[in-house]
C-alpha cells in the first residue's frame, strides 16, 4: 500500500474537546509474586512493577484512569495504586482472604468480595475507609456493577447464586441462583443482561437483568473463570480455566459461541481495550498475558510477566483529555515515546524522518512545558526538570488530525 508522508508540527488548542478515553496500560497482579506488572498496551512491553500485597488477585481500574484497585487475597487488604506515579499510595484492610472487586463508574465506592467471610466489603475512595460490610451467600468471588452504579452483582461460588447489591442503601436486593460454581461476571453496556462464568457445569449463564431470572445457558471450555465484554456490547470472551487453556467468544446477538482461540495455559482474567480492538488474557499457568485482536479474534502477541498472573477483573486503564487538548483522530503508528514513564533515555520516535519538527510538552492543565525540534526519526525527550504526574506530546498533521501520546514522569 501507499503510505503518505506526514509532515507533523504542534499548536496548542484554545478550545474545549470531546473526551476521547484511550486505553493505556494493563496492570496484572502476580499471585506468586505479590506484585503488579505495568503494560504499555502500544508497545505491549512490561515498564514497571509495582510490589503489593501478599497473593495478589483482583483488580479494578477507575473509569478516569487514575486509580487502580488491587485485592490481596492473604494480606485480607486492597492495596491502592496512583496511575500517576505507578505506586502504592494507600492500603486498606477489607474482610478475610478477598477476591473479585470493582469500583464504580463514578469512582466514589470500591466493591469487595470477601471469601472466607461470605461478606463485600465497601470501601469509600475519598477516605479509603471500609464504610460497609454486606452479608452475602457462601465463597463470594467475582463483582461486577451495572453502567449506572445502581447495583453490584456478586457471585457466590459455594451457592451457585448472583448477590443483587442496591449501592444506594449497601443492602441485598436480590438473590439469582445459576449454574453451579459461579466465578467471574460481566454487565451489558446497556445494563440489559450479565454474563456469568459457572466453572462447574462448563457453560455462562445469561440473567436477564429486568427480571433477575436466568434467560438462556452458553456452552463453552473446560471450567470457564473471567468474563469481559466489548464496549458495543457485540461480544463476550470467556476464559476456560484448567485443562482448556482456551477463550471462548460469544456472540451476544444470538448468545452462542463463534469461535474458540487458543491462549496460555489456564487462563484467569481477562479485559478489553476501551475501543473494543484488544482483549488481553492473563495466563496463570504459563506466566504471560495473550493480545488477542477482536476483529479477527486471533492472538497476535505474547507478554511475559509475573509469576501466576491473575487480574480478576477490569484491569486496563483509560484516560481522558483534559481541556484544551483533543485527540481526532489516531495516527499512533507515526509517532511512538519509549521507554515511559520517562527516563533519562527516552526517546521520540517518527516512522519516517523529520525536519525542524516542533513538539511541545503539555501538562495536564494545558500549559507548555517544554519544546523541541527534530532533524531525523528519533530524539531525546528530557523532562528532568519536571514534576511528577500526566503530560501530553501533542502532534497534528498537515490534515490538521490530531494526536496526544500520554507522558508519565515518576
Amino acid at each position: 500500500f501507499m503510505k503518505t508522508k506526514l509532515f507533523l508540527f504542534t499548536v496548542i488548542l484554545s478550545i474545549v474537546s470531546a473526551n476521547k478515553s484511550n486505553a493505556q496500560t494493563a496492570y496484572i497482579s502476580n499471585y506468586n509474586d505479590s506484585t503488579v506488572s505495568v503494560i504499555d498496551v502500544i508497545t505491549h512491553t512490561v515498564y514497571t512493577t509495582i510490589a503489593v500485597g501478599k497473593e495478589p488477585g483482583g483488580v479494578s481500574v477507575s473509569s478516569d484512569g487514575n486509580w487502580v484497585y488491587i485485592a490481596n487475597f492473604s494480606d485480607s487488604s486492597v492495596t491502592v495504586i496512583s496511575t500517576v506515579a505507578n505506586a502504592v499510595s494507600a492500603i486498606v484492610p477489607v474482610g478475610h482472604y478477598p477476591a473479585g472487586i470493582a469500583v464504580t463508574p463514578d469512582g466514589s465506592k470500591v466493591y469487595v468480595a470477601n471469601q472466607f467471610d461470605n461478606t463485600v466489603s465497601v470501601i469509600n475512595t475519598s477516605s479509603n475507609t471500609v464504610t460497609a460490610t454486606i452479608p452475602v451467600g457462601s465463597l463470594p468471588l467475582g463483582v461486577s456493577v451495572s453502567p449506572d452504579g445502581s447495583k453490584v452483582y456478586v457471585t457466590n461460588w459455594d451457592d451457585y447464586s448472583i448477590s443483587v447489591l442496591s449501592s444506594l442503601a449497601d443492602t441485598v436486593a436480590a438473590t439469582i441462583f445459576v449454574g453451579s460454581g459461579p466465578q467471574g461476571l460481566v454487565v451489558s453496556p446497556d445494563g440489559n443482561k450479565i454474563y456469568v462464568a459457572t466453572e462447574n457445569t462448563n457453560s455462562v449463564t445469561v440473567i436477564d437483568a429486568a427480571t433477575n431470572s436466568v434467560s438462556s445457558t452458553i456452552t463453552v471450555g473446560t471450567a470457564p473463570y473471567g468474563v469481559t465484554i466489548t464496549p458495543d456490547g457485540s461480544k463476550v470472551y470467556v476464559t476456560n480455566n484448567f485443562t482448556s487453556g482456551t477463550v471462548s467468544v460469544i456472540n451476544t446477538a444470538a448468545d452462542t459461541v463463534s469461535a474458540t482461540i487458543t491462549v496460555g495455559a489456564n487462563p484467569v482474567g481477562i479485559s478489553v481495550s476501551p475501543d473494543g480492538s484488544k482483549v488481553y488474557v492473563a495466563n496463570y499457568g504459563s506466566n504471560t498475558v495473550n493480545v488477542i485482536y477482536t476483529a479477527a479474534d486471533t492472538v497476535a502477541d505474547t507478554i511475559i510477566v509475573g509469576s501466576a498472573p491473575q487480574s480478576l477483573g477490569n484491569f486496563i486503564s483509560t484516560y481522558t483529555l483534559p481541556l484544551g487538548i483533543a485527540s481526532q483522530s489516531d495516527i499512533t503508528e507515526t509517532v511512538s515515546i519509549y521507554p515511559n514513564p520517562c527516563t533519562a533515555e527516552t526517546t521520540i520516535t517518527f516512522s519516517e524522518e523529520q525536519k525542524n519538527t516542533i513538539i511541545k510538552v503539555i501538562n495536564i492543565l494545558g500549559e507548555e512545558v517544554q519544546q523541541l525540534t527534530t532533524s531525523n526519526k528519533q530524539l531525546t525527550l528530557d523532562l528532568s526538570g519536571a514534576g511528577k504526574g500526566i503530560y501530553f506530546a501533542e502532534i497534528i498533521n498537515e490534515k490538521r488530525n490530531i494526536v496526544n501520546k500520554k507522558i508519565a514522569v515518576q
